[in-house]
């Protein structure tokens, strides 16, 4: 199948440093639901990543589940990224 003609996929995530021993998935889901997703986020100012072999990883998690161990460094790359973004656009 080509890659245009795949179903978008998206994951979630969110990370409570009180609460929570890793970040967990909040929602996921593929076609519509994956680009609601997307849009929920962006119009909350939340950033998005695209990166479709962890979201394929992650895929594999439920709502509510901690990402395992196996991808807090590919997690982690990403959430640095962000963090390094939102701070050069906002000052």
């Amino acid at each position: 199948m080509s890659e245009s003609k795949k179903k978008q996929q998206a994951v979630a995530l969110a990370y409570n440093q009180e609460t929570d021993n890793a970040p967990r998935v909040v929602a996921k889901g593929s076609g519509i639901i994956a680009e609601r997703i997307v849009e929920i986020a962006e119009e909350s100012g939340v950033s998005v990543r695209a990166d479709a072999e962890l979201v394929q990883a992650l895929s594999f998690l439920d709502p509510g589940e901690a990402i395992p161990v196996e991808l807090y460094i590919a997690v982690a790359k990403i959430l640095t990224e962000i963090l390094y973004l939102d701070r050069e656009i906002c000052g």
